[in-house]
């Protein structure tokens, strides 16, 4: 007797490939299942071939420098998001200016304004990052009529700033994610263990900008967080 079954099989598998699949890397696994000959007599088999994609990660296409200069490795595309902009006294917040420094151009303002006025959703800057062409980010905040220190990855690790990947355990200085000090913006981006929990096309910003010493209580890397998004279309 003859039989389709491993035909219909395969059709089913593929049928879930496409719906997986992402005009970007899956975020997930996915693939397809052939079987040739598709209709085979009963008592034998036929060849399966498995193609399975896995998902890129944001450390295959860009190198991360400490504390955070980005460079591709291929050309791609860059999307950057505000999550929090948490520069405060108990009473209220302050302006906090985010900038992105592309290659040889000058720094340009992509963020300028009050935690309150914060939207994670909402794409601030978008555009293509050529190869080997650097990316760098800094943040200032503006307080009783004069601008803070502004601190860039361009300055060396000094701790004021850190870019983390995901499955990353931030600095010891960062709350753990059960304590209070931890800012609710960032409690999305924590898994229970206190690890980075975003995409693996990702990379997160930490800014510490009120504070230098990391012995101070008020060190605590969260006056800005940036999250950067790549893709390859």
């Amino acid at each position: 007797m003859k039989t389709s079954f491993l035909t219909a099989l395969a059709a089913a598998l593929l049928a879930g490939g496409h719906a997986l699949a992402q005009t970007n890397d899956p975020a997930i696994p996915v693939g397809s299942l052939t079987a040739f000959p598709t209709i085979v007599q009963t008592g034998t088999h036929p060849t399966l071939t498995w193609n399975i994609t896995y998902p890129s990660i944001v450390q295959d296409v860009v190198t991360i420098t400490p504390p955070g200069i980005l460079t591709p490795k291929q050309d791609l595309y860059m999307d950057v998001r505000i999550l929090g902009a948490s520069v405060a006294t108990s009473t209220a917040y302050f302006p906090v200016e985010a900038q992105v420094k592309y290659d040889t151009g000058s720094w340009t303002r992509v963020f300028y304004d009050k935690q309150t006025k914060v939207n994670p959703s909402t794409i601030v800057y978008t555009r293509q990052v050529l190869k080997n062409k650097q990316i760098n980010f800094a943040g200032r905040y503006y307080y009783n009529n004069a601008w803070s220190t502004l601190y860039t990855t361009l300055q060396g690790n000094t701790g004021q700033i850190v870019a983390l990947v995901n499955g990353a355990t931030p600095p010891s200085t960062f709350p753990d994610y059960n304590q209070p000090t931890i800012e609710s913006f960032l409690r999305p981006y924590l898994d229970s263990a206190g690890k980075i929990k975003i995409g693996p096309m990702d990379v997160i910003y930490l800014f510490e900008l009120t504070h230098t010493n990391t012995n101070d209580s008020g060190f605590d890397l969260q006056d800005l967080c940036v999250l950067v998004t790549f893709r390859k279309s």
